[in-house]
């Protein structure tokens, strides 16, 4: 009896785990579709023709909202990163370079902060080129991320 029980209580952990993975999974993803877009709108913000004042307003208003809607989004992904990591004690050298890209991507999610801060006081004076390859960062992050998570390379 004892030893059904101990089975029950696998399966319902195991379940569980299963479900804290799959939100885990769409919270990240819909963090990183918002940090995708916004260096897109910091792109045609860098374009934006001085007397556009109104273009470059709404640009703006758009970079803000999104950035505070990627923000709610990020805390239960990482949340429920750190409920897998600690409620089933995930191991190994991959999961050291994932806790590192994860310090990355939260590096980069500050960036934008930063970013859009100074766009906001019109002190930012990167091109839309530069912004090109700036949004081309959280893609490079999310490749690694899957593989090391996927693959477990070391």
């Amino acid at each position: 009896m004892a030893h059904l029980s101990h089975r029950r209580w696998q399966r319902l952990t195991l379940g569980l785990m299963l479900w804290v993975k799959a939100f885990h999974i769409v919270f990240v993803a819909s963090w990183f579709a918002g940090l995708f877009y916004l260096p897109r709108i910091f792109v045609n913000l860098a374009m934006v023709a001085p007397q556009s004042v109104a273009e470059r307003e709404r640009l703006l208003l758009m970079a803000r909202k999104l950035l505070r809607f990627t923000t709610m989004l990020a805390v239960p992904a990482l949340g429920l990163g750190l409920w897998l990591w600690l409620g089933w004690g995930f191991a190994g050298g991959w999961l050291h370079a994932k806790l590192a890209v994860v310090l990355l991507v939260i590096g980069y999610h500050h960036s934008c902060f930063v970013l859009l801060r100074k766009l906001q006081a019109n002190t930012c004076h990167k091109s839309h080129r530069w912004f090109r390859f700036y949004n081309e960062v959280p893609v490079l992050l999310l490749v690694a991320a899957v593989i090391l998570v996927v693959v477990k390379p070391f």
